[in-house]
């Protein structure tokens, strides 16, 4: 790696997917993870970041390791940071190092497709998110269906999940690994919703480095220490491995316009 790769003070995240139940299986992922670098795991941090904002975080210098989003990837991030790879979420229908979004509906409302939706208040967590409005829109376009008229910016995908099951929304689009993991754990109101459509997949939630660093020994750290979770807590995290993806995978992809909340 290269020489800052050690240094004091580097900083990991895997924010995105750190549901409050899945802490513990986060923090063995990481110490696998920490063991296996080749520098020995006193150089680097004995637990991961869960304070710093995740835009500071991923722009950091002093970023080990983290995951972003591939829509903030293409869009901001891949000239000032490393890229390693991809997590394989072994989803059904996507090829490996992929995932894609899921839309969903009230299990009570009669409306059985999205065309029927024109009215309808649509929830997203954010503008630049690939699964939560970048995939959705793509999906909408791709059909020529317009996107419903009203939005609602949620802030994230269990509460865009809440804001469909409680009425506030109609329909939401929520990354795919979310949406198993909010079943897993039965979340509050998650058993009011199904899924009405699933869009096209897309490379899965990569993780970065810091620029300059060498992604090779992360990659390969991060392999093993996949491989040496216990089914319980693979299973939980829906990580089965991961895969090298060329930063091309993710600019592929167009950028999307940006949404006009309605509230």
């Amino acid at each position: 790696m290269a020489d800052t790769a050690g240094s004091p003070g580097r900083l990991a995240r895997l924010g995105m997917y750190d549901l409050p139940g899945l802490h513990d299986a986060h923090d063995r992922l990481w110490r696998n993870i920490r063991a296996r670098l080749e520098t020995g795991p006193d150089t680097y941090p004995p637990a991961l970041d869960r304070d710093t904002d995740a835009w500071e975080a991923w722009q950091s210098p002093r970023l080990l390791l983290a995951q972003t989003c591939g829509l903030p990837y293409r869009a901001r991030l891949h000239a000032r940071v490393t890229l390693v790879g991809a997590p394989d979420h072994r989803l059904p229908g996507c090829p490996p190092g992929h995932y894609r979004s899921v839309i969903v509906a009230r299990t009570d409302d009669p409306r059985d497709d999205l065309p029927a939706f024109a009215d309808a208040v649509f929830a997203y967590n954010e503008g630049l998110s690939q699964s939560g409005w970048a995939a959705p829109a793509a999906h909408f376009s791709d059909r020529g269906i317009p996107m419903p008229r009203q939005l609602c910016r949620t802030g994230g995908h269990a509460a865009s999940a809440r804001a469909v099951a409680e009425g506030r929304a109609d329909l939401a689009a929520l990354d795919a690994v979310t949406w198993e993991i909010l079943r897993d754990t039965r979340a509050p109101g998650i058993a009011a919703l199904r899924v009405l459509a699933q869009t096209a997949a897309t490379p899965a939630l990569p993780y970065i480095t810091a620029a300059g660093t060498d992604p090779e020994p992360l990659f390969d750290a991060l392999a093993g220490a996949i491989a040496d979770l216990d089914r319980a807590d693979r299973d939980a995290l829906h990580l089965h491995g991961v895969v090298r993806l060329p930063a091309s995978a993710y600019l592929a992809l167009p950028l999307p316009p940006g949404p006009s909340p309605t509230y």
